[in-house]
């Protein structure tokens, strides 16, 4: 169950990640607050996947 939950994390992460630059790029985000967002949507979306990952081995 870890390999699978880790193999469908990184996916789920470079998802988002992808999203993330067509939104920087369709919004002509400034290079400069690009890293900012890319963090801070990394962050969240590490947690959300953590959390639920407790949830799922807990049940």
């Amino acid at each position: 169950m870890p390999i699978f939950f880790a193999v469908f994390a990184l996916f789920v992460l470079f998802l988002f990640n992808s999203l993330t630059h067509k939104l920087c790029v369709q919004t002509e985000m400034p290079q400069e607050k690009q890293p900012s967002v890319f963090r801070t949507i990394n962050i969240l979306i590490t947690i959300l996947l953590l959390s639920s990952y407790v949830e799922v081995t807990i049940i």
